[in-house]
């Protein structure tokens, strides 16, 4: 399915894409620096405070709410795509704490004197699509007139309290495990310019569409401590997070980093989001990196990833056993990337 001709192409309505449009992580910060945290409420065992994927509600001792929200602008022209994108997008914070979606509600934002009703039709059946496909019905939601097409979703999931998956939770002597490759962002740059070929687009929306679905097996398996979905902030950017969360010192092996090769060969002709330079000035300063490192990785490592996959840190002998359920739910290149050791929180990627 595509744009109609005589309608504008997706993406020329929005001036970002994808989750290259979340702002900058220092920038965030320092918007939220003053917010109170929630956590007096005793019966909200996670907020924002470690930074981790959706907020979460103990309702008994063995069930807690899972609760997030996640949108954005057009990251494709071919307006299902869209929405199956942000719908896959949305879902990935519920599977990113270990939980099971239940629901959720549609929020939705469009130019709709630039956009047909049909094609606005079009995303939201996408998202449907792939809420109906993890057992979350769309149930409701909002819309609006807004100056750039916006789509996605408040998604809703159970999760046993004890089985929380979180960002505090990395202990040294784990190892680093990604679910998908990176470059997806390097991609929606290169579409964007119209410069990618038939294949690296079917591999952009394969990935984007391939539910993180390990997440809620994950948190079953003892010795995982602690997961995260690697999306806007790009992986420097969420494994950060982790570190500074479980004040560990994470280490990437960055041979070891599954990337598509479409992607890499982008990144060397020097095609990249804008993102991608936020994204590293935002987390310099607690990252060290070899002294010849490439720029290309550095822009690959820090690629905004839409609907990126799980990062996880798991004790040594269970590899095994989160690669198989990475297999299992069809995500065949999940790799080791890395480790944690004691020291303090920083990042720091080995050549």
């Amino acid at each position: 399915m595509t744009t109609p001709s005589d309608e504008p192409r997706l993406t020329s309505l929005a001036h970002g894409g994808g989750c290259g449009c979340k702002l900058a992580p220092n920038v965030l910060q320092d918007i939220l620096s003053e917010m109170p945290l929630a956590l007096s409420h005793q019966a909200l065992i996670v907020d924002a405070s470690t930074s981790d994927d959706a907020a979460v509600y103990q309702i008994s001792d063995d069930v807690a709410l899972v609760a997030t929200t996640d949108f954005f602008m057009p990251i494709v022209d071919d307006p299902y795509e869209f929405g199956r994108i942000a719908a896959t997008n949305a879902l990935s914070d519920v599977y990113a704490m270990g939980g099971r979606p239940i629901f959720t509600l549609a929020l939705v934002g469009m130019p709709v004197a630039k956009m047909r009703p049909e094609t606005i039709r079009k995303i939201l059946a996408g998202g449907r699509t792939v809420s109906e496909s993890a057992g979350a019905p769309v149930a409701g939601g909002h819309s609006i007139d807004s100056a750039e097409p916006i789509y996605g979703l408040v998604a809703l999931g159970l999760v046993n309290p004890k089985r929380i998956l979180r960002n505090a939770g990395a202990k040294p002597g784990d190892v680093l495990i990604l679910g998908k490759p990176l470059g997806v962002g390097v991609f929606s740059a290169a579409l964007k310019r119209e410069i990618l070929d038939a294949a690296s687009y079917a591999e952009m929306i394969a990935s984007t569409t391939l539910l993180n679905l390990p997440g809620a097996d994950l948190a079953n398996i003892e010795g995982v401590h602690a997961a995260t979905d690697v999306t806007g902030f790009g992986l420097l950017g969420h494994l950060s997070e982790i570190a500074r969360a479980s004040k560990v010192t994470a280490i990437v092996e960055d041979r070891t980093v599954p990337v598509f090769e479409a992607a890499a060969s982008l990144a060397e002709q020097g095609v990249k989001t804008g993102a991608s330079g936020r994204n590293w000035t935002s987390v310099a300063d607690m990252v060290t990196t070899p002294t010849d490192w490439p720029e290309a990785r550095r822009d690959l490592l820090t690629d905004p990833q839409t609907s990126g996959g799980l990062l996880v840190s798991c004790a040594r002998e269970r590899i095994g056993d989160v690669l198989a359920c990475f297999q299992r739910h069809g995500h065949g290149r999940a790799a080791v990337i890395g480790r944690i050791e004691e020291g303090p929180p920083l990042v720091r990627v080995m050549g």
